[in-house]
């Protein structure tokens, strides 16, 4: 082995410490890196893999009844691969076992077997038999939240028929891979779940011979989807055509689209912070070691080793350190995302998980770490390399300080001596002295960054379900009913009061942008199911005009005051133009509110209703869910209740674990940062306080400078790390924002309270750290080592 390299060996185990703090941020840096790439990586391939598999479809579409012989003519469209009709409708259950009224979504199965699209997987039992007329198979997750197996038998009411259905088998489907039933939030596998049925016992119940209500599509590779959508459209027209969409919007797509995306924005910013971190780090301790070894640098060239051979001497180092930091990062990043890809496994319903975190994200995330350190130790390393041997070995000369206005200033304060010393050695290294603030208030952000989701997400919650949604219950209608049925709906066991709420599926157009959504209408002064406008009060439809949440206004690129086209879906097939009458606040989804009068008046209609929105009392529930279990034209039931706690449980997990995980981060970076620039003032500075303390000083005055310079730095970097943190929780909250929901910006003082609170108090204990070496200095032999 070669004497530099045992230099080299000697050098990174006697800066041990150091380096592991040095190693730790750059840890950080990696982990997050493959976390969020494995896990982004491991989602896509699952959901790619799964979507090939099960020809998932490209286009879907609804209808009233379309004829059978319709199918034809959709299969000739340009473009068109395949194409599959079938019977979609709802239906209540009763369940064995369970109280609580629990709803399906029925698709129909081809007398042949699954059709060529949306292809389910057998995980149980058998599918139903083509001719029976009492054989379901049900989504895996429905029959597992209810403990029901091939065999078991309930109550199905299809159309005000009551049948018993025996299940037969457990199904995935890629067009469920995250299930959730109309006007909820999120999953609730106990009250919703997915039946298949053979086609003719369908067609029977629901009266659909010869015709379908559902079709979907797959598409050549290079089709135009959105000519393939509007050639669609034109043929479902005249048969209560709902508008086609693509995979783009479909639900469940939609959700692992949206966490997908957010995956990719937390790996765009996050890891950054860390690789630039870290070679400040590097720069600042191969700077400081290079000053200290420049006897040795000279001696090694007076014996003949190169310029080359010097700057990588120190190259090699920064990269010991380098290789320190990605080994720790590859095995905690290993870790965290297979912890999450089995997480998101959890969450949503893949039949299997790839997780393939490739050599390639590995490989990157190393390189970065090395080129971050590499970048950092060059300018030390050059300088080293440049170093004549003569001027080397000759001490250094002493820094050129002159009085300047700041010194004036202080003087002009009177402080005591050591401020006055703390307040010179910031001024006389200004720029490290700014990296420093800047590594702690990258801390601090990090910390902000994060801190605003618990608050962001309590609003969310208090706007959906406290000053919004209010209702204990919605039922949902299919086919809508007239509003008169609000009487008998009032007088259901444990009503308090029921409102009613149309959904009225149609197409808004501003210019050339256009949006699918459905129009919500209620009567004024409706307290169930409130709207709240953008200051946060409750508004009422207008008589005259469209209410747009905020999100769905942006899109179009309207305001208050601008006219809209409204294309109206559904078989009615009439456009209209409407004023927007105000901008609302709406975290879920992008509503467009309207009067159900002015509404109606468009349709040439009765006011009617899609949803009766309940106040119920809940000791009457167990009657209510009896009756509802018999209510032919139910085809949902939503208790906001149990979506709310399961909602707010969900989300306080997630949060807790995020927490948890950034503010470790923060710590490990407070700690690299603090530490190293403690250490290194020491070792500038130890002749320095050692002289102090021989001229009298206390060993708390002397202490005072050290773990001053530091604490008055990490002070200096709270109100940076604030501007900092809330520009990256800006990015977050806009990266994460998509048509189904947008997570509000809500920074509270506390947030950045507990942000500076947990970096101050990782910068002390680490300055405290250093401060025990200031105890055992030998004021002796620091006084023999020159300058």
């Amino acid at each position: 082995m070669h004497a530099l390299d045992r230099k080299l060996l000697r050098d990174f185990r006697r800066l041990w410490a150091q380096a592991l703090a040095i190693a730790l941020v750059l840890a950080c840096g990696v982990a997050i890196l493959l976390t969020t790439f494995g896990t982004y990586i491991s989602l896509e391939e699952t959901r790619t893999a799964y979507y090939e598999r099960n020809r998932f479809a490209d286009v879907f579409a609804d209808a009233t009844r379309a004829p059978r012989w319709l199918l034809r003519d959709i299969r000739e469209i340009e473009g068109v691969r395949a194409a599959d009709a079938r019977i979609a409708e709802f239906a209540v259950l009763d369940v064995p076992g369970r109280e609580e009224t629990v709803t399906a979504r029925i698709l129909s199965l081809p007398a042949g077997g699954p059709g060529h699209l949306n292809t389910p997987i057998l995980r149980r039992g058998r599918l139903p038999a083509p001719g029976a007329v009492d054989e379901v198979a049900v989504n895996e997750p429905f029959a597992e939240a209810n403990h029901l197996g091939p065999g078991d038998t309930f109550l199905a009411n299809l159309n005000g028929h009551q049948r018993e259905l025996t299940l037969t088998g457990t199904l995935l489907s890629p067009e469920f891979i995250y299930t959730i039933g109309p006007g909820a939030l999120m999953p609730d596998n106990e009250t919703f779940g997915i039946l298949w049925m053979p086609e003719t016992a369908v067609a029977a119940a629901f009266d659909m011979e010869g015709a379908f209500n559902n079709v979907t599509l797959k598409l050549n590779r290079g089709a135009s989807i959105d000519d393939v959508i509007d050639r669609l459209d034109d043929l479902l027209d005249p048969y209560g055509g709902f508008g086609a969409y693509g995979r783009d919007v479909q639900i469940s797509n939609s959700f692992i689209e949206s966490e997908l995306e957010q995956q990719k924005t937390a790996a765009m910013i996050l890891p950054p912070i860390f690789y630039v971190i870290s070679a400040f780090l590097v720069s600042m301790v191969i700077g400081r070691i290079i000053a200290l070894e420049r006897s040795e640098i000279g001696l090694l060239k007076a014996i003949g080793y190169s310029d080359v051979e010097i700057c990588v001497h120190y190259l090699l180092l920064a990269v010991l350190i380098a290789m320190a930091g990605t080994l720790i990062g590859w095995g905690a990043g290993t870790w965290l995302s297979r912890a999450l890809a089995r997480l998101y496994a959890r969450f949503f319903d893949f039949p299997y998980l790839i997780y393939n975190l490739s050599y390639s994200a590995y490989a990157l995330s190393g390189l970065l770490a090395v080129a971050s350190a590499a970048l950092g130790a060059a300018r030390s390393a050059l300088r080293a390399a440049r170093l004549p041997p003569a001027v080397a070995m000759a001490p250094p000369a002493p820094p050129r300080f002159k009085r300047t206005l700041f010194d004036r200033m202080v003087a002009a304060l009177h402080p005591t001596q050591p401020v006055v010393m703390i307040l010179r050695s910031l001024m006389r290294w200004p720029v490290r002295s700014a990296f420093t603030a800047l590594g702690l208030a990258l801390a601090v952000a990090v910390l902000v960054a994060t801190s605003f989701f618990p608050a962001a997400l309590n609003e969310m919650i208090a706007t959906t379900f406290d000053r919004s949604n209010r209702q204990d219950a919605m039922l949902m209608f299919e086919p809508d009913v007239p509003e008169t049925a609000l009487a008998a709906v009032a007088g259901l066991p444990g009503v308090l009061r029921a409102e009613g709420q149309y959904y009225q599926s149609a197409v808004l157009r501003h210019a050339h942008r256009e949006k699918d959504v459905a129009i919500e209408a209620r009567r004024p002064g409706a307290d169930l199911a409130r709207i709240i406008g953008a200051d946060g009060e409750v508004v009422d439809p207008p008589p005259h005009g469209l209410l747009l949440s905020r999100r769905l206004a942006g899109q179009l690129v309207v305001g208050p005051g601008d006219v809209i086209e409204i294309e109206l879906l559904g078989g009615v097939n009439e456009t209209h133009e409407v004023p927007v009458a105000g901008i609302v606040t709406q975290y879920v989804g992008l509503g467009a509110y309207m009067d159900v009068e002015t509404l109606s008046r468009l349709l040439r209609q009765a006011p009617r209703i899609s949803v009766a929105n309940l106040e119920v009392d809940t000791g009457a529930l167990p009657e209510l869910h009896k009756v509802l279990k018999d209510t032919p034209e139910l085809s949902g039931l939503i208790m906001l209740n149990k979506m709310q706690r399961s909602f707010e449980a969900t989300i306080r997990e997630n949060v807790t674990i995020m927490t948890t995980i950034y503010m470790t981060v923060a710590v490990m970076i407070t700690i690299g940062v603090a530490y190293n620039g403690a250490r290194i003032q020491l070792s500038e500075r130890a002749r320095e306080l050692a002289s102090l303390r021989i001229l009298g000083f206390s060993r708390a005055e002397v202490s005072f400078i050290l773990v001053g310079e530091t604490m008055l730095l990490a002070l200096v970097a709270q109100p940076v790390g604030w501007l900092l943190g809330a520009g990256i929780a800006g990015a977050l909250a806009h990266g994460s924002a998509s048509d189904l929901y947008e997570i509000p910006l809500i920074l509270k003082p506390a947030g950045f309270a507990q942000a500076s609170l947990v970096v101050l108090g990782a910068a002390l204990v680490s300055a405290l750290v250093v401060r025990r070496r200031l105890d055992r200095l030998d004021l002796v032999q620091v006084m023999k080592t020159r300058e």
